[in-house]
């Protein structure tokens, strides 16, 4: 019995300091580090009291990995929708995503996302409204685009 306590401390310990040595490497999120470990051998029950351990401890953060995810592909995204279907891809919740989307697009950055959206895809697309709706921007910038 006190083996089997001894060897589950340990196998915590080593998924605990690969976890460690991945979150200290890049930003991550729940989900793709929880793949990673699984991938390196660690037991997902094991996972996933790391996973736990490290968002308690905020060394682990959905919410921020995806708005510093989207700050680094904000300028070559294409449409919100895009960013939001990439995030979700990633593992990030659709409720976690929309909401670090709507902290990172502000009135500017929505606005020069649309007009190089709209530049390069929107070309002789009847009625753009509509293609930039599906696209996931919001009315106000849309409306205050096809204004201008």
């Amino acid at each position: 019995m006190e083996e089997s306590k001894d060897n589950s401390t340990a196998s915590f310990l080593r998924a605990e300091k690969t976890a460690l040595r991945l979150v200290a490497r890049a930003e991550q999120n729940t989900g793709g580090l929880a793949r990673k470990l699984e991938r390196r051998g660690h037991d997902s029950a094991v996972v996933s009291e790391v996973i736990s351990r490290l968002c308690e401890q905020n060394l682990l953060n959905d919410t921020r990995f995806a708005v510093l995810w989207l700050q680094s592909r904000l300028r070559f995204a294409r449409s919100p929708r895009r960013l939001l279907s990439s995030l979700c891809a990633k593992g990030i919740d659709r409720d976690t995503a929309e909401t670090a989307l709507k902290t990172v697009l502000n009135e500017d950055t929505e606005t020069a996302l649309l007009e190089r959206f709209a530049k390069k895809y929107a070309r002789g697309t009847h009625p753009i409204k509509y293609l930039l709706k599906s696209e996931g921007f919001s009315i106000a910038a849309i409306n205050k685009f096809t204004d201008e």
